[in-house]
């Protein structure tokens, strides 16, 4: 019997590995196959984390990191790029120079500064490295309400200064960014803002505590749909749909904050 070959899109997440399996390079991949996709991976963080803590994380060697790009880019080359944690300024300055090396395109940043119990996978002294070096890659860029207010340098209280930090982050490289609205009290609202037009893309919340994973799920289907093809829009809208069902059908997994459900289609038929 002949194998019948397929060809899958391919797309690639260069982020940190979440052992417990609902975050980081581990949320991307099964996002990834839950829309169809063929993902690849570069490794920059090894994170010992479960659903209640982050114990200890390691930065893969710089060289190693390079050897990813090069296995990645001279054999399958990824239609979309979803970029996690960069966690310090030796990673981000490698993982610039491989994005320029490589002519990366569509590229969705999701820019990673604390875990879930708030501790810190970016150190903020690092921070204006990231803007001077990262951001400017960004064809779609993710914050959350805490990261948006260190990369702006204010507080965001309310959906007006959700647009203003959006367009302070258009002004600093990001060419499309969605402000996450997860950490408002009052919605779940995000803001987009294409670098011409504000749009609110409303959201109610879920009352669940298994959210872990949930900005590394959005940002990596947001990367799914732009490598298929969808406008960034119809990118961002389909990704939050798939985020909000990915909650809805959340896991109750260990003591903490439990993991989304990646292929809740699959599983609640």
């Amino acid at each position: 019997m002949q194998a019948k070959g397929s060809n899958l899109i391919p797309i690639l997440t260069i982020a940190g590995s979440d052992c417990s399996g609902g975050a980081g390079i581990q949320a991307d991949l099964k996002t990834f196959s839950a829309h169809n996709l063929f993902g690849m991976s570069v490794i920059l963080s090894v994170v010992a984390e479960n659903t209640s803590r982050v114990i200890s994380l390691h930065h893969i060697p710089e060289e190693i990191i390079n050897d990813q790009f090069q296995a990645i880019f001279e054999d399958i080359v990824p239609k979309a790029v979803k970029i996690g944690m960069i966690g310090t300024k030796e990673l981000m300055d490698c993982v610039a120079f491989n994005l320029e090396k490589y002519q990366a395109k569509n590229i969705v940043i999701d820019p990673v500064m604390f875990a879930k119990n708030g501790y810190a996978l970016m150190k903020i002294q690092d921070c204006q490295h990231f803007k001077e070096n990262i951001l400017k890659f960004a064809d779609i860029l993710t914050p959350n309400i805490p990261e948006a207010e260190f990369l702006c340098d204010f507080k965001i209280q309310n959906e007006k200064d959700m647009i203003k930090a959006a367009k302070k982050l258009h002004k600093l490289g990001a060419k499309n960014i969605v402000l996450k609205g997860g950490h408002s009290e009052d919605n779940a609202n995000d803001v987009l803002f294409d670098g011409e037009k504000i749009y609110i893309l409303k959201a109610e919340r879920i009352k669940t505590k298994n959210t872990h994973g949930t900005g590394c799920t959005l940002s990596s289907a947001i990367a799914s749909n732009i490598a298929k093809g969808l406008s960034v829009y119809e990118a961002i809208k389909e990704a939050k749909e798939y985020v909000k069902n990915a909650i809805y059908y959340s896991l109750n997994l260990g003591k903490g904050c439990g993991p989304t459900n990646h292929f809740y289609k699959f599983l609640n038929d």
